[in-house]
């Protein structure tokens, strides 16, 4: 049996999971709380969905499910996936629909992004995929299918579960694709085993006629001594105006400027900070990210063999400055657009910008306008008590504490108890500041050090394979499958961290567990929010370091404190509100107005199909879109939007979207 090169991988993500979790643990074991459904109930629950498959939910493909008692010694997986691959690419080039479905399980996934649908869309069964590709496949025009024998693995994320997992690429109509697909066993009548897809990924790479110009495209001539004073007439844009205007010079906004660059759009960032960078500077100083390293990688400049594996926020401001510079992105800093309009029949932007507080303006005409803004545009999201006016003392969002040497002396308590909450609670206790964290509502909690290899660890590590490829196989596992998988995973985890989850309960610290069990995968995707990847914080909960605060409601602010429904009061000197930010729709109705509030849909949040339902595609507005997420969101996703805008601006794609 050959294993390929790669290591065994799993379904992965800032969110995701790793096949290299074996067993399953028996949590009954653990006192976990989630704030609606009690400690044990939601374990129950847990387990009913992840093992019953009459539970009329999307299942897992289990051995038992697929009616296999053991497996063979030898599976000749290369063979397997080669075979299945010539079946799928003669059924998909004849525009044969049952014949590809006949490839299929019953209850399969196929992802689709832009390849067929010029959409991000997830089919769930035989009958929908029938439906979309008698729809799309004739249309779509696949061909020139090739195996990428190198991914070829059969892999056990868990002992009742087997697929063979591979690469391919193929020809669209569209242009150049990638697909992942995974093959699970299935038993015939006379007791021979067919490999059939449990998941397909269609992905779309390239545009046809459009490739980016990188590598063997990228400029061949010598510069000599021309190169200052183009590079200054392009950011001022003295010699052509910019196709697309980008509000943001965070890492969303820089990223898709570099993939649009590279598809020769020219393209201009207005950054209203003086520098770029500002929002990670001024953060509060103990802001570190939590994801590591190798999922963090931007396009076209990966960070270096020597950076740590978790980045300080001062550094990636620096990074990102450094970014901009290197890959001569069109930046104007201290700049902010006073007056957006949209024509209603060319569909174009007319955007007056003006360079400084006071300074010059300047008017452009764009055909595409993008919001790369974050949540609410970083406006903190406030919540509001009686009596905050009559409070003494000082009150603030995260958003806007600096350090804890300002409150040496003082009783500090922070209302939240996610990350941004932990964070500024160990900092306090780092400078000798008597805090309280007031927690509101559960929090899902997992220690970096036993989740990021179970979540991470196989695609993104110092051994996993190049990040492009395990970018494809992490678009592979649709959300609502990757939910699935989480509900182990999560069970895993949680027994890894069990000494210390066993701690914070101990101490009356409310313990989520995320949607149907899932961890923090919705949550991030849903709420942006709800969980704390523990680096140190939940054990000063345990030592008693950090105060805990969580046995009653709010009532109202005091002179002196916060006094509670129960009765009891908190002496308060300080009070820092770590309660997140308003909806990214927000930042651009304080932008664009009410007049867009109609039109504009949801932008985060996942859809009823599992799709994220706007960043990086359609928000309901012609030729706007919204860019936004971590780091590895925007390093695939500004693909994906990239190649949106250049194919309206080529006249390669019309607009419409399959299903709109």
């Amino acid at each position: 049996m050959r294993r390929s090169a790669y290591p065994r991988q799993g379904p992965t993500m800032v969110t995701t999971i790793s096949s290299a979790t074996l067993a399953l643990p028996v949590m009954d074991k653990l006192r976990l709380h989630d704030a609606e459904l009690g400690p044990q109930s939601i374990i129950k629950g847990l387990e009913n969905l992840v093992l019953n498959p009459s539970s009329g939910k999307p299942t897992l493909p289990t051995l038992d499910k697929l009616g296999i008692r053991e497996l063979p010694d030898i599976i000749d997986e290369k063979g397997i996936a080669a075979s299945w691959l010539l079946s799928f690419a003669n059924y998909a080039q004849t525009a044969d629909v049952d014949g590809l479905c006949s490839l299929l399980v019953d209850d399969a996934f196929w992802r689709d992004l832009l390849v067929m649908t010029w959409d991000f869309r997830i089919f769930q069964s035989t009958l929908r995929i029938k439906s979309f590709l008698s729809d799309r496949l004739a249309l779509s025009k696949l061909s020139s299918f090739k195996l990428n024998d190198a991914t070829v693995e059969l892999q056990r994320p868990y002992p009742d579960i087997a697929w063979i997992q591979a690469l391919f690429s193929f020809e669209a109509d569209a242009g150049r694709a990638s697909g992942v697909f995974r093959l699970v066993p299935t038993p015939t009548s006379d007791g021979r085993l067919v490999w059939k897809a449990h998941a397909v990924l269609t992905n779309l790479e390239e545009l046809k006629g459009f490739p980016e110009k990188t590598g063997p495209l990228r400029e061949q001539m010598p510069n000599h001594g021309k190169w200052l004073e183009k590079r200054e007439r392009e950011i001022d844009f003295v010699d052509e105006e910019p196709k697309v205007l980008i509000i943001g010079g965070g890492q969303s906004g820089l990223e898709i400027a570099a993939r649009l660059k590279y598809l020769d759009v020219p393209s201009l960032v207005v950054e209203r900070h003086p520098r770029i960078g500002h929002n990670w500077r001024t953060r509060y100083e103990a802001l570190c990210l939590h994801d590591p390293v190798w999922y963090d990688h931007m396009p076209y400049l990966p960070f270096p063999a020597t950076w740590p594996v978790y980045t300080p926020a001062m550094k990636l401001a620096d990074w990102l400055e450094s970014y901009a510079h290197q890959l001569e992105l069109n930046v104007w800093t201290s700049s902010t657009p006073v007056k957006i309009d949209q024509d209603e029949m060319t569909k174009k932007w007319t955007v007056v910008v003006r360079r400084g507080e006071n300074g010059p303006e300047r008017t452009f005409t764009v055909d595409h306008l993008v919001f790369a803004l974050g949540f609410g545009g970083g406006a903190p999201k406030m919540p509001k008590y009686p009596g905050m006016d009559e409070f003494e003392g000082k009150i603030i969002h995260s958003a806007q504490h600096k350090s804890a040497r300002n409150h040496v002396g003082k009783k500090v308590v922070v209302i939240g108890a996610c990350t941004s909450a932990h964070d500024i609670c160990t900092e306090h206790v780092e400078h000798g500041v008597d805090v309280t964290m007031y927690q509101r509502s559960a929090t899902y909690i997992m220690t970096t050090k036993e989740g990021m290899p179970r979540l991470l660890g196989p695609l993104y590590s110092e051994t996993a394979p190049p990040t492009d490829i395990a970018d494809r196989i992490n678009a592979s596992f649709p959300n609502p499958l990757m939910k699935l998988m989480h509900q182990r995973v999560t069970r895993d985890i949680a027994e890894a961290d069990k000494e210390l989850l066993d701690g914070l309960q101990k101490k009356g610290f409310k313990l989520g567990w995320g949607e149907d069990g899932s961890g923090f995968l919705y949550l991030a995707w849903n709420r942006a929010g709800g969980y704390y990847l523990d680096v140190g914080a939940s054990q000063l909960i345990v030592d008693g370091k950090i105060k805990l605060k969580n046995d009653s409601p709010i009532e109202r602010f005091t002179k002196t404190g916060i006094k509670f429904e129960d009765g009891s009061e908190l002496p308060a000197d300080v009070v820092i509100t770590a309660t997140g930010y308003d909806d990214p729709r927000a930042a651009v109705i304080r932008v664009l107005g009410d007049k867009v509030a109609d039109k504009l849909r949801p932008i985060w949040g996942i859809s009823e199909e599992g799709e994220i339902n706007g960043a990086w595609r359609d928000i309901g507005i012609p030729n706007m879109w919204y860019m936004m997420g971590n780091l590895a969101m925007c390093r695939f996703h500004s693909r994906h939007l990239a190649l949106q805008i250049k194919a309206r601006l080529e006249g390669a794609w019309n607009g419409n979207r399959y299903g709109a």
